[in-house]
């Protein structure tokens, strides 16, 4: 079952300043026996804001995420609803609405009785609260379908209704917890964009986990990569695809290739050039250098030392495979008509632009 809020009232589109709610992570721990969940986790939400928490399975943000709703108790540190610990309030008195990724549909129950639950605990008329089951359901795009059980809906249908199960009761933060794992492509990429919409409308505070880098970069305002139950960056998505804070989310968010270079000081020598380091380098000379496809510069040579290893078409682009000739393979997107003339095999040259660089430890 979702867990809702206590308000009784319609649902009216929420402002930044009314109905949106700030959500603050404080030191968060949380560990199961042995496995620490959340390391200290220190995170801010602000009001109406559609956070993603990325990171690998077992980082700990659908943890966070319970804590925040009430399903798991932490043991150390603290959660605030707009400025206020909420530890000991008990899940449905927390204003929040969830969205499991199984849907959590009552079989027996049409679409309209299940987004109309919540509201019938709360005492809520049967008239009232199916206008407003049917008002959300139309705000979902199901309008005509509130008649039908679960089993004649799709999975994108119950997901819809799921979410307007969540809105029901107005909640002030909207919880996503890998809503869109369990349904297929097309449709995953139809519904997040609806969220994204009914997000952005009704301004709701919103924390959706996934372990899916382009649902977080594509849906979110801003993006909180979590790695061990810390947090290592959190910024709006060009910022973390652009500027990542450590190797560990460079490599995490989108592709990218390492090669080889050797420190001098600020800079980095790398494939026969030296180009400044961005950020603090590590403390060993010996380093490798992370570089984006897009970065990467590849010609045809015949004295060059690198061969195209293999192509891959992605519509306007194309991404080459290419093996330098210290065996390093490094991937380079190339417009489609420019990587037409390279072919598998092809002897070519690879050189990145004169801008500064991230490295890492090797």
């Amino acid at each position: 079952m979702n867990m809702t809020a206590t308000i009784a009232g319609p649902p009216e589109k929420a402002t930044a300043t009314g109905q949106a709610a700030t959500v603050e992570f404080r030191g968060l721990r949380r560990e199961f026996g042995s496995t620490v969940a959340l390391d200290g986790l220190d995170l801010a939400v602000r009001p109406g804001e559609l956070l993603a928490l990325l990171g690998p399975s077992g980082c700990g943000k659908t943890t966070a995420l319970r804590v925040l709703a009430g399903f798991e108790q932490h043991d150390a540190g603290a959660v605030l609803v707009d400025g206020q610990d909420v530890t000991r309030v008990p899940a449905h008195r927390r204003d929040a609405g969830m969205v499991f990724q199984s849907y959590s549909l009552f079989p027996h129950l049409n679409a309209v009785d299940n987004v109309a639950f919540g509201l019938r605990m709360r005492k809520v008329s049967t008239g009232k609260r199916r206008e407003r089951a049917a008002e959300l359901l139309d705000l979902v795009g199901l309008g005509d379908q509130g008649g039908r059980f679960p089993h004649q809906l799709s999975g994108g249908q119950q997901q819809r209704v799921a979410l307007a199960r969540a809105l029901a009761l107005r909640p002030r933060v909207l919880l996503l917890d890998e809503p869109l794992s369990a349904l297929d492509a097309k449709v995953r990429l139809t519904l997040r964009e609806e969220i994204r919409r009914l997000q952005q409308e009704l301004g709701i505070t919103t924390l959706f986990v996934t372990h899916d880098q382009e649902e977080a970069l594509s849906m979110a305002d801003r993006v909180a990569v979590m790695r061990a139950g810390k947090l290592e960056q959190c910024a709006p998505p060009a910022e973390l695809y652009g500027r990542p804070a450590t190797a560990f989310v460079a490599e995490f968010v989108g592709t990218m290739s390492r090669i080889p270079g050797r420190l001098h000081g600020t800079t980095v020598e790398v494939l026969g050039r030296r180009l400044p380091v961005d950020g603090q380098a590590p403390a060993t000379p010996e380093v490798d250098v992370l570089v984006r496809p897009e970065a990467v510069h590849v010609a045809a040579d015949e004295h060059g030392d690198a061969r195209v290893l293999a192509a891959a078409f992605l519509g306007a682009a194309t991404r080459l495979t290419v093996r330098l000739a210290d065996g390093t393979e490094v991937k380079a997107d190339l417009p489609t008509h420019e990587a037409a003339a390279l072919g598998v095999g092809t002897t070519v040259r690879v050189s990145l632009p004169d801008r500064p660089v991230l490295v890492a430890e090797r």
